[in-house]
């Protein structure tokens, strides 16, 4: 089969032939019928994140279609069409599993990094850890729901869920065009932070429903109750914390972050609350789509050839998406 994979001097997607992966006892074997391209897989090849199977083809926003069972696979049948995100398994016996925190698992397999992943024409997924995807959204556009939704998500329930009147979003990209659209759904008053000079992403912010779009090193008109953090950049932590009020919340969305500066304490004080999010739990992919069945949301994509990941990647990393990049086998 053709996938795309890391070549580890150049750290750049090279096509290579796989063959056709077997599934094991619990697993489903899918073929890809559409697989987005997230900034955790831009961090894993750019070597931000430490490399844990060197080989691995990465993806973690697929879309495919059962065509093979495992031994022991019940769940899905033949020709069903089912997403697979970034946790891949865990552990099930860990202290943070038992208690219903499967994210933080001690001993966790993630999709794309410890195994093959979706930049390929097949690929096999624990059945346990896939979900059953929503009619009524196409493959291309149900792709960046598995990541950028999934941890959108739990950002945005981590900040308060419906409760903050006021919300910040820093990094206006998949995730953040796909929160947007549900805390307008909710009621909640949406500031979009971009880089400076990006009129074109605070243009889409404001169609999309925000109530403000500026710059990054700009300050938003009204305090805010509630901030997420998508960009990378440990610089706009400082700046979330001095635009949200006391009481407020700032969450960091991603998995790699520039380090944070040092900052006055009177940027916490008054009981604002720092904290990240990491990974996700089936419970947060279940209520997702559950709330997708409510909120209306359009995911906006541009797609790729596969063998274009390269370039794929290359407009994520410089900023030139609207919406997410999708890879279409």
């Amino acid at each position: 089969m053709r996938a795309m994979a890391i070549d580890a001097a150049t750290r750049q997607l090279v096509p290579v032939r796989r063959p056709v992966p077997v599934p094991g006892p619990r697993e489903v074997l899918l073929r890809v019928r559409a697989c987005g391209v997230c900034r955790t897989d831009l961090h894993i090849i750019d070597g931000e994140l430490p490399r844990r199977e060197p080989s691995a083809v990465p993806g973690h926003e697929v879309v495919g279609e059962v065509v093979g069972l495992g031994p022991q696979a019940r769940r899905f049948v033949p020709g069903q069409r089912v997403g697979v995100g970034w946790l891949g398994r865990s552990c099930g016996a860990c202290p943070f599993c038992a208690m219903a925190r499967e994210n933080l698992c001690d001993a966790p397999l993630f999709t794309g990094y410890d195994r093959d992943g979706g930049y390929a024409e097949y690929c096999v997924a624990d059945e346990r850890f896939c979900f059953a995807l929503p009619e009524g959204v196409d493959d291309l556009h149900a792709a960046p729901l598995l990541c950028a939704g999934l941890i959108g998500m739990r950002a945005w329930r981590l900040a308060g869920g419906r409760r903050p009147a006021r919300l910040g979003l820093w990094g206006f990209g998949a995730a953040a065009h796909i929160v947007c659209q549900i805390a307008v759904a909710q009621g909640q008053q949406v500031h979009a932070f971009t880089r400076p000079g990006d009129a074109a992403a605070q243009a889409f912010a404001r169609r999309l429903g925000a109530h403000w779009a500026g710059a990054s090193t700009e300050a938003p008109p009204d305090g805010l109750d509630a901030a997420l953090i998508f960009a990378p950049d440990g610089a706009l932590v400082p700046a979330a914390l001095a635009a949200v009020r006391k009481g407020g919340v700032v969450v960091c969305a991603g998995i790699h972050m520039s380090t944070i500066p040092a900052f006055d304490y009177r940027l916490l004080w008054g009981e604002r609350e720092l904290r990240s999010v990491a990974n996700l739990t089936r419970d947060d992919g279940e209520a997702f789509f559950h709330l997708l069945r409510e909120v209306p949301v359009q995911t906006h994509v541009q797609a790729f050839a596969l063998e274009e990941a390269q370039a794929a990647v290359q407009a994520l990393r410089d900023g030139r998406l609207q919406g997410a990049a999708v890879l279409v086998p």
